[in-house]
């Protein structure tokens, strides 16, 4: 219900946006921020809202994991993953200057309204600088508008109230549920953000990348990771921040962050420094994949007995 309902909610975003004639640069933003990000966004909400920060801090970084080591590693096993010329110079380097805000924002364990606003000033400045790109080019290439079907302003509008109520419906449900479940598990909730949640909701990204290279659009799979990776950081790690301010694990800086960040330098100096062409290659898919694996089985560790495994720095 949350996949399904999140797909309609951005098709009855943008066929509303078009019938009341909003520029395609807007609509264009709109897919950007709402498309493969929206379960992250609206569980982190129902999260934060029933006093669970930590769920939603573990489904924002166990997605951006995630989506590095199981959905580009898996990619990269089926196609090398080339980075073009564009995402070495601004694409990539936003990814790392975020995720080290993210480490700005974690550093005292504290998730505040100040950190917060720093999160939402970057999607500001992130959202800014694509709209200056494609108001330069004069263009907007997306993919995602080619399927979104004509409708008229009163189906439109109805899609996107009904899908944004079963959005609201179903990402409550899903934190109910997994509250329940660490309950009667007796592990935190944190752990399951970090592993159920988080595979859960990078599945769109893992159909969307494999979907692409199957039909050699491999820009399209590195693309929607490097974005997706920035929403995660700037709006879903923002919303517990404003919604339920708290103070955090240590284990979510020294274990969870830690891997992110590194798993993000990883990429980076796949994409800089490991060879004369710049791509991922089927090996460090690999590499990628078996560090993901490595990370889960610590964490059902950490669940099974007690004691959080921390990286050394």
């Amino acid at each position: 219900m949350l996949f399904k309902s999140a797909d309609q909610f951005v098709i009855g975003s943008v066929t509303t946006a078009k019938n009341f004639h909003i520029s395609p640069m807007l609509i264009g933003l709109t897919v950007v921020a709402l498309g493969t990000s929206a379960p992250e966004i609206f569980v982190a909400a129902a999260a934060s809202l029933r006093g669970e920060p930590e769920l939603a801090v573990g489904n924002a970084i166990g997605s951006n994991i995630a989506n590095m080591g199981m959905v580009l590693g898996l990619t990269a096993i089926l196609v090398p993953l080339p980075f073009r010329p564009q995402m070495l110079k601004k694409d990539l380097p936003i990814m790392i200057f975020v995720t080290l805000c993210a480490g700005v924002a974690l550093y005292d364990l504290k998730l505040g309204i100040l950190d917060g606003v720093l999160l939402l000033f970057g999607l500001a400045l992130f959202l800014g600088r694509v709209a200056l790109e494609h108001r330069k080019e004069q263009s907007l290439e997306l993919p995602e508008l080619e399927d979104v079907p004509v409708m008229t302003v009163s189906k439109s509008i109805i899609t996107l109230v009904v899908s944004l109520i079963f959005l609201l419906i179903s990402a409550e449900l899903l934190v109910y549920s997994v509250i329940g479940i660490a309950g009667q598990l007796g592990i935190s909730e944190l752990i399951i953000g970090l592993t159920v949640i988080a595979v859960g909701t990078s599945l769109p990204e893992l159909v969307v990348s494999i979907t692409s290279v199957l039909k050699g659009q491999t820009d399209m799979a590195i693309g929607n990771i490097l974005g997706s990776n920035i929403f995660n950081i700037l709006a879903v790690l923002a919303i517990p921040s404003f919604l339920a301010p708290s103070t955090i694990e240590p284990a979510v800086l020294h274990r969870d962050y830690a891997l992110m960040l590194g798993m993000t330098l990883a990429i980076t100096l796949f994409a800089y420094g490991m060879s004369s062409r710049a791509r991922i290659t089927r090996i460090e898919g690999c590499l990628l994949l078996a560090i993901w694996c490595i990370y889960i089985l610590t964490l059902y560790y950490s669940a099974s007995t007690g004691n959080p495994i921390t990286l050394p720095f």
